[in-house]
Formats: C-alpha cells, structure tokens, sequence
C-alpha cells in the first residue's frame, strides 16, 4: 500500500466525507423502507376491519393505500440500490486510485454469494404480497360484494393501477444483476 500525498490529503478526506454523507442516507433510507413494510400491513388490518364494520365499499381504499406506500418503497429501495452503485462504480475505484489499494469491498462483495439470486426472489415475492396481493384481494372481494354504481369505475382504475404496480415490482427487483 502506497501512501497518499500530501497534494492527495484533501482529497481523500472529501471523498471520506461523500462517503460518510451517502452511508448515512443510505441508513436513513433503509429505515424508512422497513418502516413502510410495517405501515402497509397496518393499513391491511385497518380495511380489513372496517369492511365488517363500514361496509362493501371499504376495500376499494387499500389499493390507493397500498400501492402509494408501495411505491414509495420501490423508489426508496432504487435510491438505496443506487447509492451502492454509486459507491461500487465511482467512489471506491477513485479512492482506491488515490490510496494505492482496494477500498470499499463489501459494497461489492455481498451481492457476489450464490444464494442472491434466491433472496432476490424472494423479496420480490414479498413486496408483491405485502404490497400488490392485498389490493388485488380488496378488489376481487369488493367485486364479489356485488357492486353497484360509479364505485365499479374506479375498482377498474384501481385494478389498472395494481397491475401497473406489480410490473414495476418485478421490473424493480434487480434478480438477475450482480
């Protein structure tokens, strides 16, 4: 391992601190992400509660529900995944450049196992059933309530959307990269 100069010093430490500031975000969006698993399993009882208590009509809530909190999880998830990229791609070979040795391997060294793939898969079966299944279930049982009215439009709409919500998860899901 070489040693940096002195003309390299300060460079090195700013690329230390987008390090840092982008680990940090990184964190922030982690915890965010997580917590939107939480909020839509929530929102999943709170229907499935009131429909008993409110009537037929409730169910057409969650897709809305699910589906916004869904995608603000997708695009959460992309903004994680690329800032790893970012790191991976970028940083690390910079920093590696200045310092003389490799830095930053565990952003790439984690996604090389053999069973990501398999974690991938299953993460995408996940997100879809805590995000994408239930909309569709609060549909088919509001359809089977036997509806009525300008509320048959909007379960349609709806269903648009839980597709367009599902293909974005599957497209999102990142399975076959490493």
């Amino acid at each position: 391992m070489t040693s940096p100069t002195s003309d390299h010093t300060g460079l090195i430490d700013l690329l230390r601190d987008e390090l840092k500031t982008l680990k940090d975000e990184q964190r922030e969006r982690i915890k965010l992400r997580d917590n939107l698993i939480y909020s839509a399993v929530l929102a999943i009882a709170a229907v499935a509660g009131g429909t008993r208590l409110a009537g037929p009509a409730v169910p057409l809530l969650l897709p809305p529900v699910t589906l916004a909190l869904g995608w603000t999880y997708l695009v959460t998830d992309h903004q994680i995944s690329a800032i790893g990229r970012y790191l991976r791609t970028d940083l690390a070979p910079r920093l590696a450049a200045l310092l003389g040795t490799d830095v930053l391997r565990w952003e790439t060294a984690h996604r090389t196992d053999r069973r990501r793939r398999q974690r991938k898969s299953i993460q995408l079966s996940v997100d879809l059933l805590v995000f994408v299944v239930p909309a569709a279930v609060a549909l088919a049982w509001y359809w089977t309530s036997h509806p009525t009215g300008a509320l048959i439009g909007v379960s349609a709409l709806e269903a648009v959307a839980v597709l367009a919500a599902a293909w974005q998860h599957i497209a999102y899901a990142d399975i076959t990269h490493h």
